[in-house]
C-alpha cells in the first residue's frame, strides 16, 4: 500500500505543512491557481485538498477532499481518518530496519522508487504540538 499524494490549495496551507511533517507527499504553493491545482492532480494522480466550493464544483476536478473545519488540527484529523493513513505504517514494515519500525511511528514512501523515509529528531518538536497520534 502506498500513501496517497495530495495537492493543496491556498486555503489549506497550514494543513499542507502539517501533512508534510507527518510524512505525506503534498504539493503546495500559494502561487498555484485552481487550473494549476487541477492539472497537477490529474497529471500526478493526487487528491486535491481544499475548502473552495468553486474549485470542487468544476466538472473536471478529479479526486478531492473538501476540508470541513477552519482549524488545522481538525483538518489533519479529517485527512488522516478519510485516507486511512494509520494503515500506511503496516505496509512499510518489510522495507525498513526492525529498530526503525519499533521506534518510529511516521513514514513516507517515494512514489517513484518506493524507498521509505522516516522523521528525524527535527520534526519531533513540531509533532508535539499536534494532538493526534498516527
Amino acid at each position: 500500500m502506498t500513501a496517497p499524494a495530495f495537492v493543496a490549495d491556498v486555503m489549506v496551507g497550514k494543513l499542507a505543512r502539517w501533512l508534510r511533517v507527518l510524512g505525506c507527499d503534498v504539493v503546495y504553493s500559494n502561487d498555484l491557481d485552481d487550473d494549476a491545482i487541477v492539472r497537477i492532480a490529474e497529471a500526478e494522480n493526487r487528491i486535491i485538498l481544499t475548502r473552495d466550493n468553486g474549485l470542487i464544483a468544476r466538472k473536471s476536478v478529479p479526486r478531492y477532499i473538501f476540508i470541513e473545519n477552519d482549524h488545522y488540527r481538525e483538518q489533519v484529523r479529517q485527512v488522516v481518518k478519510t485516507c486511512g493513513l494509520t494503515e500506511f505504517k503496516e505496509a512499510v514494515f518489510e522495507k525498513i530496519p526492525p529498530f526503525v519500525y519499533l521506534t518510529q511511528d511516521r513514514f513516507a514512501a517515494c512514489p517513484d522508487c518506493g524507498r521509505v523515509y522516516w522523521h528525524g529528531t527535527h520534526a519531533d518538536q513540531m509533532l508535539k504540538r499536534l494532538p493526534i497520534r498516527i
